[in-house]
């Protein structure tokens, strides 16, 4: 089956290569491109929590981080595999990946934050922000890139609301594998059909999903 990869090859690497261990024929065709902010350090002092919602954010606040950090909490073991890779350890990482589930994660807390900080992408839903009062530093821009043509593939997979986005844009129809809910809501929202959705918004999770999709499809 040939599948869809719309990451930029480099750092599409681990999807790659789990996606051929499963036996895909694999298509990478970039939709997206991160363009950071600024190079300015992020002076985290005087934060008890900082909040990390993806792994593109999670690399650039490792990139630029500076200062005492106290507590981390993010979205994913996606982003949490990212801060990792930096050094960094997440304090908290709730079962539900969503937003509203970190809020009240951290709600829930003994010591709830007092004064935390949002990094992520310029564009980024604002509801840890409304909810828990905290500071926000966009770290970097996605750019929808728009194919004069698509490969012809069975199948694709989606990471993200904006590869999502940039997918029905340049006209996909191939049937789609999304991270997670945000994604799948972005996918319906283009008039993308969203044929599952990973059981974890992980690598293994999403490789996963697509393999049982695959191997429930009349051949």
């Amino acid at each position: 089956m040939k599948v869809l990869v719309t990451r930029q090859r480099e750092q599409a690497r681990p999807l790659i290569d789990a996606l051929v261990a499963h036996g895909f024929d694999v298509v990478v065709k970039p939709l997206i491109r991160i363009e950071p902010l600024s190079d300015e350090p992020i002076d985290t002092s005087g934060y008890d929590w900082v909040i990390v919602t993806s792994p593109n954010g999670a690399r650039e606040f490792a990139r630029r981080r500076t200062g005492a950090l106290s507590q981390v909490a993010v979205i994913g073991p996606g982003t949490a595999a990212a801060l990792q890779e930096a050094g960094i350890a997440a304090s908290l990482d709730p079962a539900v990946h969503t937003q509203e589930a970190l809020v009240d994660a951290l709600r829930a807390l003994p010591e709830p934050p007092r004064r935390p900080l949002f990094v992520g992408a310029e564009r980024a839903r604002r509801l840890v922000v409304e909810a828990l009062q905290a500071d926000f530093v966009p770290l970097y821009r996605t750019h929808e890139l728009v194919p004069n043509e698509l490969p012809d593939v069975d199948l694709v997979l989606l990471l993200s609301p904006s590869a999502a986005s940039a997918y029905g844009r340049a006209g996909g129809r191939a049937p789609v594998v999304s991270i997670g809910p945000q994604t799948t809501a972005a996918a319906r929202g283009a008039g993308l059909e969203v044929v599952a959705e990973a059981d974890s918004p992980d690598i293994a999770g999403l490789v996963d999903s697509a393999a049982a999709w695959r191997d429930s499809s009349p051949s």
